[in-house]
């Protein structure tokens, strides 16, 4: 017996040097299966599978090569070049049969080329990093992109209708004091804050094709809030040294018409679905229109109203008129030729989709000529001609407070369209002040 028990130790020992020494290959024998079924138990509807497992007995981290997570339709894809996760009881998993995400608690997730793919649309996200910690309740990313893998070119051949394409990419990203896990299984969407540094927008939309009546209308804020079930409670929304880029195309392979905002730098709060509590967002943004002009916006929108509304205000600074013309000439036909806005502020009143307000814009030496469809040019006789009376009967030139502080007050009217998005929208609806003031 005695030399038994000595036997029984030293085995047991060579066990746990050998584990020691060797934890991978214990790994791949005992564990793998079990790290799948977990997976899978935690989240299901869903088949992982990786090509190499390694284990640090020291830190207790589990690392994994090539990881690979799809959906039982293999429909949505998850992938990463290499995936390490700390804090996991790996007793506890070998031990238990069922697997529920309390196994993650105390979790820290690195992973690095991350993507994540729908297949059916062709949208898909990546990033070059991603920290998860449990216990910290955060989340940050790197060098994020979202975006559609067709080109636009194939994007918007998909399709017989009129579509928009949306394109984002952010240095960082990181979600603060955030419920990971309720997250992650897409229970709840609670944070205290979120931050994107160096956030890029690219929004595209071919005015080319007809709207499809048959298809439901692109859904409003409040829209799209009431509708989910998932519960939504974000403090705070930070958009740090940001950019916007907005084209419209008028002709299939011609040039869209485009216009900018750079240096943004937005801060959005109490953003909300609580039924019972419901809360009324808050925007507050400065940016730089076109290369030039400041830009100052403040925006309330309530987002669990049974109809489209809100409010927004703000200013705008000096610009050479001439700055508009990537944006009006391909889809209006129109050139400024000369002309500096001084300043402009609006106000704008949202209810049930229609949009009412006033615009102050204040600019001189306005002239803008019509020019060719084709060739655009404005030096043909009857684009003289049409510039000419343009200027005289509907071109206001000058719009400067007179002697007694008066000047034309531009009147905003717009009604939201079917295939109108929100950002479509809020453009849209100052545009129509624009033109009253202008005179087209």
């Amino acid at each position: 017996m005695k030399w038994l028990s000595l036997a029984l130790i030293a085995l047991l020992l060579l066990c746990v040097l050998f584990f020691a020494l060797f934890p991978d290959l214990f790994i791949s024998a005992f564990l793998s299966d079990r790290i799948k079924k977990a997976v899978t138990s935690a989240y299901p509807a869903s088949h992982v599978e990786f090509s190499h497992v390694h284990y640090n007995i020291w830190t207790n981290r589990l690392g994994f090569d090539s990881v690979t997570l799809k959906t039982a339709d293999s429909l949505t894809i998850f992938k990463a070049a290499s995936i390490s996760v700390s804090g996991i009881n790996v007793w506890k998993l070998i031990s238990q049969n069922d697997h529920t995400p309390d196994i993650f608690t105390k979790s820290v997730m690195n992973a690095g080329d991350v993507l994540w793919k729908v297949r059916k649309s062709g949208n898909e996200l990546r990033c070059k990093t991603l920290h998860i910690s449990v216990p910290d309740s955060e989340m940050t990313a790197d060098s994020i992109t979202y975006r559609s893998s067709y080109t636009d070119g194939e994007f918007f051949a998909n399709s017989r209708f009129r579509q928009t394409r949306y394109r984002f990419e952010a240095l960082q990203g990181i979600i603060s004091r955030c419920a990971v896990l309720e997250m992650l299984e897409g229970n709840a969407y609670t944070a205290g804050s979120i931050t994107l540094h160096d956030f890029f927008a690219d929004i595209f939309v071919n005015i080319d094709k007809p709207y499809n009546a048959n298809t439901s209308n692109p859904e409003m804020p409040n829209e799209a809030f009431a509708k989910m079930k998932e519960a939504v409670n974000i403090d705070t929304l930070k958009i740090i040294n940001g950019r916007l880029k907005y084209s419209e195309r008028y002709v299939a392979k011609a040039k869209p018409g485009i216009i900018t905002f750079s240096k943004v730098n937005l801060i959005a709060s109490n953003i909300s679905n609580h039924p019972q509590k419901p809360d009324i967002a808050v925007i507050h943004a400065a940016a730089v229109f076109m290369n030039e002009s400041a830009l100052n916006l403040f925006m309330t929108i309530p987002l669990m109203t049974k109809h489209f509304s809100l409010k927004y205000s703000g200013t705008f600074g000096k610009m050479p008129a001439g700055r508009l013309n990537s944006f009006i000439e391909p889809g209006q036909h129109h050139r400024i030729e000369s002309g500096d806005l001084k300043s402009a502020s609006f106000a704008i009143n949202v209810n049930s989709g229609h949009a009412r307000g006033t615009l102050r814009m204040a600019y001189e030496d306005l002239y803008i000529a019509v020019i060719d469809k084709k060739t655009g040019s404005d030096k043909g006789f009857f684009n003289k001609l049409s510039s000419l009376f343009g200027e005289i009967f509907i071109i206001r030139g000058n719009n400067i407070p007179d002697a007694h502080g008066k000047m034309k007050i531009g009147t905003i009217e717009y009604v939201r369209k079917p295939g109108d998005y929100f950002s479509q929208f809020i453009w849209f609806a100052l545009r129509s002040g624009v033109g009253n003031v202008v005179g087209f």
